[in-house]
């Protein structure tokens, strides 16, 4: 009776051991969305603080796009922007920006300094619509279809590296349906 009270503690130390290592294999990044696979909500952004217009929900239809959140005060935001004005340099996605809870005008200050990979911005300043679309921090990507679905989700900092072995061939896969 007493070996057996000694197995069952060693027993349950493997249980959890294997429930960590199987937690080893998973993609940080890979954070489950409800949206995948469903239209994007509805909204209308208006334009942030020294641009004329921003976007609705309505123009990402027709064409695979990326909508990004972003803010000044981001960290993260700041390491993905490079790659971001790279890809809009070579013409590989229209991008769209959600600028997120940003104190008015802090969103073009950044985008002046850093330069617009945006095909348009737009303001979210209380956070509704990033509520709508379950983000948690930013940056946040979203892969629209050609239909207004989201089809993936990128929560954290697109590289060149995620781009060339994850997101482009996903891209151009969508744009052949």
């Amino acid at each position: 009776m007493k070996r057996v009270l000694l197995i069952i503690p060693v027993l349950l130390f493997l249980v959890v051991g294997v429930f960590f290592y199987s937690g080893l294999k998973r993609d940080p990044s890979a954070i489950p969305s409800e949206l995948v696979d469903k239209p994007l909500p509805e909204f209308s952004l208006p334009a942030i603080e020294g641009f004329d217009e921003g976007f609705s929900s309505e123009e990402l239809k027709g064409e695979v796009v990326l909508l990004n959140v972003f803010a000044s005060w981001c960290v993260s935001c700041h390491i993905e922007h490079p790659f971001l004005m790279q890809l809009a340099k070579d013409d590989a996605i229209k991008i769209y920006g959600l600028n997120w809870k940003e104190k008015p005008g802090d969103g073009k200050a950044w985008l002046d300094r850093l330069g617009n990979p945006y095909t348009k911005v737009g303001d979210d300043q209380a956070g509704r619509v990033a509520i709508d679309l379950g983000v948690t921090g930013a940056p946040e990507t979203f892969v629209i279809d050609k239909e207004g679905r989201v089809r993936y989700r990128v929560a954290m900092p697109i590289t060149e590296a995620y781009w060339n072995d994850k997101l482009a061939p996903m891209i151009e896969e969508l744009r052949r349906q």
